[in-house]
């Protein structure tokens, strides 16, 4: 078994959560699922070789290393990927087609990432630069921080890895190496070897790799726990029309429009509880949504082609589709359970203390997520606790990095 279809073949640039590939993959998109989280449960277990990565909350996006066209250091942004890629490797460049806080970051990537040496191409996140570190007293404890996003990340001020924050100049976290000939035709593969790149203490150049997995088992009731979510999982799996899960797939819209719907829940923290309800309130949302276009039609003919459009739409909803989509959605829901067991195990391990800040201080939040390995496949899957990240992420009582004054 391989992840395969939860990393973009040539480019991670975006990765589904793994309880959406129900929505958008299909038959076999849904049998992944299953199977990713079987195979993740099987390498905690010490059962099967893989390894697992932190995904860091940082900001922006940062690739570099040579171009393959004339050999020259580049940084770049997603647009690296674009037909004609687009990468910089001047500050003129940089301010030329980009501004504010990303115009910064992207200049000082060029000022101190060619001392790393890089070969090849990697991509990361960009965690701080000149400026962003801060001293800050925690329940009681003095941590050095940074705060690229929506995670305020701390490091104890006696430790060791402090002193290294502290006579750094920027700090990146690296995660996936490309490899080819060309922008256009490069694959993506998880982990950065950082033992092959330069030492400089103006870089706190860091990979997103747990390391011995195996260090990481679940103890057998965790183990029996996710079994059984797994196992309930299997046989929804089976209960669901194949035909419902194929028209979902082709109807790539109508699937945006559900996870859409659904994200809703996530970002005021709820759990979707009662799916009958959820699907029946799903159908009322759609129909809500059409209204409001067909009301904002001055024409007759504006207004029918809006309900035309309605009607097409609620043709999915027919009373055997929405028993179905009741099951899907269930589903969903023994995936996310399965998924935020393991992610609760993989969080026991992490060594940086991880916060959100609130007008009332600090407090203490997990990891966005991880990325889990398949070595034979080199595939890879993200599992992200949703309703915890997500919630902080749209809510707007938690202070954002980009929010601060440094970060206009």
């Amino acid at each position: 078994m391989r992840f395969a279809e939860f990393i973009t073949e040539q480019k991670n640039t975006h990765m589904t959560h793994i309880e959406d590939k129900v929505l958008y993959g299909g038959v076999d998109g849904t049998r992944q699922a299953i199977l990713a989280l079987r195979s993740l449960r099987d390498m905690l277990g010490g059962v099967k070789e893989g390894s697992a990565s932190v995904k860091w909350d940082g900001a922006p996006a940062i690739f570099a290393g040579t171009d393959p066209r004339d050999g020259k250091f580049f940084v770049a942004k997603k647009g690296i990927f674009n037909k004609s890629p687009k990468v910089y490797k001047t500050d003129a460049e940089v301010e030329a087609d980009t501004s504010g806080d990303l115009s910064d970051k992207l200049k000082l990537a060029l000022k101190y990432l060619p001392s790393l040496g890089i070969k090849g191409v990697i991509q990361g996140d960009f965690l701080y630069g000149p400026g962003e570190l801060k001293r800050e007293k925690i329940k009681g404890t003095n941590y050095i921080t940074f705060h690229p996003n929506t995670i305020v990340y701390a490091v104890p001020t006696d430790s060791p890895k402090a002193k290294e924050l502290l006579k750094s100049k920027i700090g990146i976290v690296w995660h996936t190496t490309y490899t080819g000939k060309s922008f256009e035709t490069m694959k993506a593969s998880y982990g950065v070897d950082v033992s092959k790149l330069n030492k400089t203490a103006n870089v706190w150049s860091q990979d997103a790799m747990l390391r011995d997995l195996t260090n990481y088992t679940m103890s057998k009731k965790e183990t029996e726990i996710v079994n059984d979510y797994l196992s309930e999982a299997g046989k929804l799996f089976n209960q669901i029309s194949g035909n419902v899960l194929r028209d979902l797939e082709k109807n790539q819209s109508l699937a945006q429009t559900i996870e859409t719907f659904n994200n809703s829940f996530v970002r005021r923290g709820m759990v979707i509880a009662n799916t009958q309800k959820h699907v029946n309130a799903l159908i009322r949302y759609i129909k809500n949504k059409y209204q409001k276009e067909i009301d904002s039609r001055k024409t007759e003919k504006g207004k029918q082609v809006q309900k035309g459009k309605l009607n097409e739409v609620l043709k999915f909803f027919s009373e055997k589709n929405k028993v179905n989509l009741k099951k899907i959605f269930d589903l969903q829901k023994l995936i996310v359970l399965a998924k935020l067991k393991i992610i609760n195990i993989l969080n026991k391990f992490i060594k940086l203390d991880t916060f959100v800040q609130t007008s009332n201080g600090f407090k203490t939040t997990g990891q966005e997520g991880f990325v889990a390995i398949d070595k034979l496949g080199g595939d890879a899957v993200k599992i992200v606790d949703r309703l915890e990240f997500s919630y902080n992420n749209f809510n707007p009582s938690i202070l954002k990095g980009w929010n601060k004054p440094t970060r206009t």
